[in-house]
This record gives C-alpha cells, sequence and structure tokens, in this order.
C-alpha cells in the first residue's frame, strides 16, 4: 500500500460502527486488547439480533498487529494484521486467517479440512482486495 502504517492502521484496525466496504455494523466495547464486539450484517436499527457473531481483539500492538477472534455457530475465526513499513514511506500488509471448526468429530473435522483450506484461501485473497476501499473510505 502505498498509503502510511498511521493510515493503513486507522483503516484496517479500528472498528468503526459501520463498515460500508463489508456491509457490517459493529457493536463495540472497550478499547485496544479489551474490546469485544458484535457483528451484524448490514446497518443495525435497534439491538443486535440474539444470536449475532460475536468477537474480540485478542493481540493489539498499535500501528503493527492487530488480532482478533470472531465466534459463529459452527466455527472460530482468527484474523492477525500485521503491518510493516515498506519503501517510500508505503505500508507492507500481512494478513492471517485461521478457521477452526467448533464441534463435529475428527474423522468430521479431517473430511472438511481441505474445504476449510480453500475457503481461507480465498477469503485472504478477497480481504486483501478490500484494503484500498477500506483505506479510501478513510477520505470520504
Amino acid at each position: 500500500m502505498p498509503e502510511s502504517r498511521a493510515q493503513v492502521w486507522r483503516a484496517l484496525a479500528v472498528l468503526q460502527p459501520y463498515c460500508g466496504v463489508c456491509d457490517v455494523t459493529y457493536v463495540v466495547t472497550g478499547s485496544g486488547a479489551r474490546t469485544t464486539f458484535i457483528a451484524v450484517p448490514g446497518r443495525l436499527a435497534g439491538e443486535p439480533p440474539a444470536g449475532s457473531p460475536q468477537g474480540a481483539i485478542v493481540e493489539w500492538r498499535p500501528g503493527r498487529v492487530v488480532m482478533t477472534q470472531l465466534q459463529l455457530t459452527p466455527e472460530t475465526w482468527t484474523t492477525r494484521i500485521e503491518l510493516a513499513d515498506a519503501e517510500g514511506g508505503g505500508t507492507r500488509v500481512t494478513m492471517t486467517l485461521t478457521l477452526e471448526p467448533v464441534g463435529g468429530g475428527r474423522v468430521s473435522r479431517w473430511l472438511q479440512q481441505r474445504a476449510r483450506e480453500q475457503l481461507v484461501r480465498r477469503t485472504v485473497d478477497d480481504e486483501l482486495a478490500k484494503v484500498p476501499a477500506h483505506v479510501a473510505a478513510l477520505s470520504a
């Protein structure tokens, strides 16, 4: 990214009440590593519906690393974003996602492992492709 690490950090790590790029509303409690949130698809009018995905920031090193965990009914997604200075004043963004099934037996998990790996790869590609739009949204 040609933008500074500070700009990219604000765009990717600081949860806004609504993200127009992802079309998700966040109900946020706390700050930094103590932050918990509820993620609701679309614009939220009122209280989050029962059973909405819940998450937490589990690692917070301002300007460098943010890691979140999002609990969905059948799985837990962990997202780690690392930022580093790049040549010319830009920012290198590294994103790592993991997907852990909740419940199910070993055989079921083993049978679904390849599909989970493909889903994670596609999700990383999709999320990295959205980074410029997240940064641009700060200026809008």
